[in-house]
């Protein structure tokens, strides 16, 4: 059943949703085949966003029950071909986490996917009979281990992919899937820890709403922790690309310097905001426009190798600052979905206070024919309510300014909006 937004719009909500699941089984049914509720593949360049009721940061149980009740709604059973539930499920949550130095645990629980989130979320997929789930993020497992993702792990069954390789795992591939990337920028081939893009696997991207100095990191590059080290370094600007070991050298596109300065110079002069910055310190690291110029043209090479079952910002709380030490949590009730993640992410900048079009990556992935839109207003947004979608305008929601490092302009403050007007009629790219 194929339903258009003015469809939805001129119909009655709750009977549209209840049409599009008929015939399906009941609920707890074991199938098969399980997949996305029908309205969502029905709308696949729609986000959806979901009002989330958590009282607390730390409250463990009603972050769980958030998780569990999505899962519920969104992953359903199939009696007709869908995605088998013999397929592995690779989880890639945002593990982030700092040990507690200079600031208590709790203050700085907003760097990664929410645990009890993850949690709920994957015992609701355990109900429709999945068996099969891999854990994957580049992190360390003692950063796993601050936020009790390992126990949670273990306890539910999912196999935790070991995120340290030497370059001898990468020559032998061992536990490692390497991709061609087409027509790429920097990467000739990027390798991805196993089961990444193995023909019986399904990815949920499962990305924390918090500022870092690329704007905000939302789902695209939440998936840049799936790239095996010591590929999985993008900001590192041209150290991280020219003085890399031979090992990696034959990998990395021998044009690359022409390539990225020639995107760089075009998009000075077509006058976006921010070239003209002398950057900004995070995380120890000095961005500038040029970081932010190869950090974008590594993660749209990474994009074009990666198929994304479902795309997903935790935000029962969001973050501002770095995406590390520097920030602080707020308490917002909001998680995002859909299946175009290019698409989630642009909302989930909107949403944060900041306009889409003066961050450079989404730009750039709509040039390299990676994305469609980077303008909010051309994207279609539903509430999901606990009766289904229902279709909404951007401005219902309310924003939260998630403050972000990003290339400050002068005088600007360390942590600022990215909320310069755009003109996206004028900026067709």
């Amino acid at each position: 059943m194929s339903l258009t937004r003015r469809e939805v719009l001129k119909g009655g909500l709750a009977a549209v949703a209840g049409a599009a699941v008929a015939g399906a089984p009941a609920a707890g049914a074991r199938t098969p085949y399980f997949g996305l509720h029908p309205f969502i593949d029905h709308n696949p360049k729609a986000v959806f966003i979901r009002r989330t009721h958590v009282a607390h940061k730390m409250d463990a149980d009603a972050k769980r029950a958030e998780g569990l009740r999505l899962s519920q709604a969104v992953f359903v059973p199939r009696s007709e071909p869908g995605i088998p539930i013999s397929h592995r499920i690779v989880l890639k949550p945002n593990a982030t986490s700092l040990e507690p130095v200079r600031r208590p645990a709790e203050e700085n629980w907003g760097t990664g996917t929410d645990p009890q989130f993850y949690e709920g979320l994957v015992l609701g997929l355990k109900q429709l009979g999945l068996t099969r789930f891999t854990f994957i993020d580049s992190t360390s497992y003692a950063s796993w281990n601050l936020r009790g993702l390992l126990d949670i792990n273990e306890r539910l069954g999912v196999t935790t992919q070991d995120p340290e390789r030497r370059i001898k795992h990468l020559r032998e591939g061992w536990e490692t899937n390497w991709s061609t990337v087409p027509d790429g920028v920097v990467f000739r081939r990027i390798p991805h820890y196993a089961p990444v893009n193995e023909p019986d696997t399904w990815l949920l991207n499962i990305a924390k709403w918090k500022g870092h100095s690329m704007g905000l990191t939302l789902t695209v590059k939440n998936e840049q922790g799936l790239v095996t080290h010591p590929f999985t370094n993008f900001c590192g600007g041209w150290r991280a690309v020219l003085n890399v070991s031979d090992d990696v050298k034959p990998d990395i596109n021998p044009n690359v310097e022409s390539l990225v300065n020639a995107a760089l110079e075009r998009h000075r002069k077509l006058g976006y905001s921010r070239y003209e910055t002398g950057g900004s310190r995070a995380n120890g690291a000095f961005l500038r426009p040029i970081e932010q110029e190869i950090w974008a043209q590594k993660t749209c090479d990474n994009m074009s190798t990666l198929k994304t079952g479902l795309a997903m910002i935790e935000g029962i709380y969001g973050r501002d600052g770095d995406g590390f030490q520097v920030g602080d949590d707020y308490l917002t009730n909001v998680v995002l979905f859909g299946k175009d993640k290019f698409r989630v992410d642009v909302i989930g900048l909107w949403l944060g206070g900041h306009e889409p079009g003066n961050v450079h990556l989404y730009r750039i992935a709509k040039e390299r024919g990676l994305s469609d839109t980077f303008c909010p207003w051309d994207i279609p947004v539903y509430e999901w309510t606990d009766d289904g979608p229902v279709a909404r305008r951007l401005t219902d929601f309310e924003r939260t300014p998630l403050r972000t490092v990003y290339l400050p302009k002068d005088g600007e403050p360390a942590l600022h909006l990215l909320d310069e007007p755009f003109d996206y009629d004028r900026y067709k790219v």
